[in-house]
């Protein structure tokens, strides 16, 4: 585990998972004092719950996936890649590796973004508060569960077409996942047109993962009996995305 360990203090040095920490942790209690839900009261912890999981997502999204397409272009274009190759670490324990460095750091940011929401803007009511901690408990798996995948996608895209074009890849994914695919949806509704109705079908529902809505209107945790099906339908599209970045990944560049 020698690059898992290089990555992860290389990672810890930069200190820019400093930022997100702050974004995630204290932003969430600056940025409704910002807005106009100061004007009501009752705005404020639904406000701060929903700023907590959007930071997540925008720290995984802008910082997550261009660490790991930073690292995984690095791997490639240093010989760093060859070196642990010749020390018998192969290209599939590389990505591996790499992967879990940067998943080490990304996984926390939902996490953190569930513990905020519970303690900073949990109901009063005892009921309401223990299904508000279950939703924020399966969000932040739900979290895990979509970045996962995303992050092997940014590394292996990137030790073959570089940095920015990793980058781009998986943080374009992520967006349309939580927001493109709500405009497609509209589209289908408005025009009844094959292509669309499969563009729709096959896209990455990550808006699933959003908690932000949930917790605004108070619509209570995802039932149990159906939470494995929605962990099965994230699961389905990481082997996707971890076959792909198999297949994509290189540990030298092109002369």
């Amino acid at each position: 585990m020698r690059l898992f360990k290089l990555t992860l203090t290389t990672i810890f040095r930069r200190k820019s998972w400093v930022i997100c920490a702050f974004l995630v942790i204290v932003a969430p209690f600056i940025l409704p004092q910002l807005s106009s839900g100061t004007e009501n009261p009752t705005l404020i912890k639904p406000a701060l719950a929903q700023a907590a999981w959007v930071m997540a997502w925008l720290c995984a999204a802008f910082w997550g996936y261009f660490a790991a397409a930073q690292t995984g272009e690095k791997l490639a274009r240093t010989g760093l890649g060859e070196y642990f190759q010749t020390l018998g670490v192969s290209a599939t324990r590389q990505l591996l590796e790499t992967w879990l460095a940067i998943f080490t750091y990304v996984a926390p940011l939902g996490f953190a973004a569930a513990v905020v929401s519970i303690l900073a803007a949990s109901p009063g009511d005892p009921t309401e508060r223990s299904m508000w901690m279950a939703t924020n408990f399966q969000y932040a798996v739900l979290f895990a569960a979509v970045v996962a995948p995303l992050i092997a996608l940014a590394i292996a895209c990137a030790s073959r077409f570089g940095a920015i074009t990793g980058f781009l890849v998986s943080s374009g994914l992520s967006f349309y996942g939580l927001y493109g695919v709500g405009y497609v949806k509209q589209l289908v509704s408005v025009e009844n047109n094959a292509i669309l109705q499969w563009l729709w079908s096959a896209s990455p529902h990550y808006h699933f993962a959003d908690p932000t809505e949930r917790l605004r209107y108070k619509l209570g945790a995802i039932e149990w009996s159906q939470f494995p099906l929605l962990l099965g339908y994230f699961a389905g599209i990481a082997l996707l995305y971890l076959a792909i970045s198999r297949l994509v990944f290189r540990v030298r560049a092109t002369a």
